[in-house]
């Protein structure tokens, strides 16, 4: 793999972060995981809006422009040999020293990888839903951040194995539904598309907020809130949402069957979605 580090493309083995850098010392960094198709960035601009948003909340000055960083992603790409590609642009805050800062920072780094992505199963391999015993941590702001304190996901993860096919599910700590360790959650019941709130505290996904976009384009009703984990057992369909996987119809939780795996709505969610990717194209 070779992988973009502050303007330069090398091999991942010769790539360095300081030891100096606030990303390694204090996690002070955001990330965007999207997806390129054909060589063509989807939804590039609700990834690189986000990324500003964090990065104005966190107070790093934003170096690039979003042609600069499209450009930057696009040169990972290619000197990957890649047309399909699962890509990671990371910006830390840059080495700050050891010590917190104050005033914000003004010289954060950037990083970029880029790895092959296997095709999509077409209908999409069916996951399992486990509830976490961990609770999802509030988030470390005002908002969840796609930030690389990670430990949260990380320890979930340990949670529930190995198993590509198992999705870890976390409730809040008052016991609402929240999200996946690497997904968003959503459900149907009698025609109305259901997902957990942000007031939750979970991340504002970027295919979540597509998926919403096209519901409501299709004239679904659509409804955001608090859910006690029972509202599960009763949906007629489950899925989840993320920007490498799209979207992954749930056929078990916690053991309990969902009534259809990739039922009608999921399906047609999953036409729309796929139809944007080839608009993009």
């Amino acid at each position: 793999m070779r992988v973009y580090v502050n303007g330069t493309v090398l091999p991942a083995e010769q790539a360095s972060v300081s030891v100096l850098d606030h990303g390694f010392l204090y996690g002070i960094g955001l990330f965007e995981t999207l997806r390129v198709y054909d060589r063509r960035l989807f939804l590039w601009e609700t990834h690189y809006a986000r990324l500003c948003s964090g990065l104005l909340a966190l107070r790093i000055a934003p170096a690039w422009t979003s042609e600069e960083l499209a450009e930057a992603v696009m040169r990972t790409v290619d000197a990957n040999g890649l047309r399909d590609a699962y890509v990671r642009l990371s910006v830390t805050a840059g080495p700050e020293g050891v010590g917190l800062v104050a005033d914000g920072y003004s010289r954060p780094s950037l990083f970029i990888f880029a790895k092959p992505v296997a095709p999509l199963a077409d209908p999409p391999l069916p996951k399992r839903l486990q509830t976490l015993s961990l609770a999802r941590q509030t988030a470390e702001g005002h908002q969840r951040f796609k930030s690389h304190n990670y430990l949260n996901n990380a320890l979930a993860k340990q949670e529930v194995g190995a198993r590509m096919d198992v999705e870890g599910l976390f409730l809040t700590h008052d016991g609402y539904l929240a999200e996946g360790i690497v997904s968003n959650l959503f459900w149907m019941k009698d025609g109305c598309l259901f997902t957990p709130s942000l007031e939750t505290g979970i991340l504002d996904g970027v295919t979540r907020q597509h998926v919403l976009f096209l519901a409501k384009r299709m004239g679904m009703s659509v409804e955001e809130g608090k859910y006690r984990p029972e509202v599960l057992r009763e949906a007629e369909e489950v899925f989840v949402t993320n920007s490498v996987q799209e979207i992954v119809p749930v056929q078990e939780i916690d053991d309990h069957l969902v009534i259809s795996t990739y039922g009608v709505h999921t399906r047609q969610l999953h036409l729309a979605y796929r139809e944007s990717v080839a608009i993009s194209e």
